[in-house]
Formats: structure tokens, C-alpha cells, sequence
């Protein structure tokens, strides 16, 4: 059963476009030709999105393919598909790659082992709070929020995943 997801090249330099392409088109098996537009929060970058169809793994695999350019912020989702759940990625320069479950509604989603490992773990309530935002990736959120807002209204690529 395929699933779909969105791949946000929220920002990288100009030279990397080709290979951002190619990087993608090597996971969809499909040529890809991305719309790159003006990232107004980094002069002299780009942006571009593209909505992608494919199996179930396949925002794992286009994340893994995009981070081997340190120097590009992006997120890639997946949605949930019969006995699979959905997934975020969120890479930022210099913090890494996150990746959470996420439900129907695109919430992160914390299961009960890791909610009652973090509660053990902390000693405090500051401390939970800290460990609650790490979990939620709420550093990277707060990283990428100006990246996405200056996306509104940009034009997104459809593509579709042959293998």
C-alpha cells in the first residue's frame, strides 16, 4: 500500500540544487525537477517543496539521502499507511536530524515506554520540560519556524515514486 509525504528544502545554497534533485530522483527512481525559489530568511539561498508517493519507508530513506549535505535545512514527512506509522524529520545545520512518529492529525506522537523513561530520568520539573522539548523536537520547530513561514504560497512539486 504507498503512502505520501512532503520533502521542505526549507534552505541551501544554489550550488547544491542540482544535487538536492539528484539526491531525491535516486529514492523516487523518477527524474525531479524542483521549482527553486528565493529563501528571504537566508539571501542568496533557495527553497522548493515537493509532494512525493512512494512505500512505506521512503521519507526515511529521502532524509538519509538529504543529510549528506550539512549545510541544507529541510523536513520530510511521512504519512501514516496501513500498519505503519507516519514520520517527521527535521534537519537543521550544526543540531542534526530528528525524526518522530506522528499520528493522522500530524501531531508527534510519544509512546508510553519513552513518556515513563523520560519521567524516571528527570528530577525536577524543569528538568521534564527540558527532556519533554528535546523529545518533541521543539528546537528544531523553533529553528525551522522562520524557514517555513517565508515558504507560504510557494510552489510545490508533485512526484511519484516508481520502485
Amino acid at each position: 500500500m504507498p503512502t505520501r509525504g512532503v520533502v521542505y528544502v526549507h534552505s541551501t545554497p544554489l550550488a547544491v540544487c542540482p544535487h538536492v534533485e539528484w539526491a531525491i530522483a535516486r529514492v523516487l527512481v523518477a527524474p525531479v525537477n524542483l521549482q527553486w525559489t528565493a529563501q528571504p530568511v537566508d539571501p542568496g539561498a533557495r527553497r522548493a517543496e515537493c509532494g512525493w508517493t512512494g512505500r512505506p519507508g521512503t521519507g526515511a530513506e529521502l532524509a538519509a539521502a538529504l543529510r549528506q549535505w550539512p549545510m541544507i535545512r529541510f523536513e520530510v514527512t511521512e504519512e501514516a499507511s496501513p500498519g505503519v506509522d507516519g514520520e517527521r524529520f527535521m534537519y537543521v545545520p550544526g543540531r542534526g536530524l530528528f525524526r518522530a512518529t506522528v499520528g493522522a492529525a500530524g501531531d508527534i506522537q510519544l509512546g508510553e515506554d519513552r513518556l515513563r523513561a523520560i519521567m524516571a530520568a528527570a528530577r525536577g520539573p524543569e528538568a521534564l520540560a527540558h527532556a519533554l522539548d528535546k523529545a518533541l523536537g521543539t528546537a528544531w520547530d523553533a529553528e525551522l519556524e522562520p524557514y517555513r513561514y517565508a515558504g507560504d504560497g510557494a510552489p510545490v512539486t508533485l512526484l511519484t515514486r516508481v520502485g
